[in-house]
């Protein structure tokens, strides 16, 4: 890894944790029935783990990813990229059908087959013009890449969503590679072992191809390796913070 990603990366590590700090010195809220049943102590460190849980997994993760793609060789990464892409009526209808027979359970989720029922779809109907959002952007080796990255146990509502999107991406531009991702599995090393059931209708999160989950989701980025150095630049910076946590009551 190039030295100014590294530091760029620990700078976010480090400064996420400092930020979070302070802002727990500057807040408080009254909780009564909390403060009856729990210490101090573990009323601090539940507001500490929610509020720094929330921006590492909004910004931080998304900023770190960007750096990741460019050091992964992308030409250019861009976070929270807007792209116009145009559609038929027929086939954005198809989505609609599509997502909706995947939450009720009429259908099974398979990427491959998913994409190849909805490009079989006649374009027919009123062409439309339609912004997505993505969290992250790249380019590299001419190929437009798409992610969108969620937190590790995301919910049903938002999953369909980020699917709507991301099969518009692919049906408009068929030689993009698209990705819904997890930026660290919490049920173990393996994609395979991935096991939050809210959304499971929506993708098949254990073989799916544009699922990727932890060390997948960081090699896919930076290449092969990137989540160890990854990890090793967040201990790294660990040992400071952990020293700045001790004088935290």
């Amino acid at each position: 890894m190039r030295r100014d990603c590294e530091e760029f990366i620990a700078n976010e590590f480090r400064s996420c944790v400092q930020n979070t700090i302070m802002r727990l010195a500057a807040e408080d809220t009254y909780r009564p029935f909390h403060s009856a049943l729990l210490s101090e102590q573990a009323l601090f460190w539940s507001r500490f783990e929610r509020s720094f849980s929330t921006s590492f997994g909004q910004r931080v993760i998304e900023k770190i990813s960007q750096a990741a793609a460019i050091a992964g060789g992308a030409d250019e990464a861009i976070n929270q990229m807007a792209t116009i892409v145009s559609l038929p009526a027929s086939q954005l209808n198809a989505i609609e059908d599509h997502v909706s027979g995947l939450r009720t359970g009429t259908r099974l989720a398979n990427w491959h087959s998913d994409i190849a029922d909805l490009s079989s779809v006649i374009p027919q109907g009123e062409q439309y013009q339609i912004r997505v959002i993505s969290d992250l952007y790249w380019r590299k080796n001419g190929i437009n890449n798409y992610m969108s990255i969620k937190t590790v146990k995301p919910n049903i509502d938002q999953t369909a969503e980020a699917k709507r999107d991301l099969l518009k991406l692919k049906l408009a531009d068929p030689t993009a590679n698209v990705y819904y991702g997890l930026y660290y599995n919490p049920y173990g090393e393996s994609k395979l072992d991935y096991a939050w059931s809210p959304p499971k209708n929506i993708f098949n999160f254990n073989t799916d191809p544009c699922i990727l989950i932890g060390r997948e989701y960081w090699d896919t980025l930076g290449g092969a390796g990137f989540y160890e150095e990854v990890l090793a630049i967040a201990a790294r910076v660990g040992e400071d913070t952990r020293l700045s946590l001790q004088n935290l009551r």
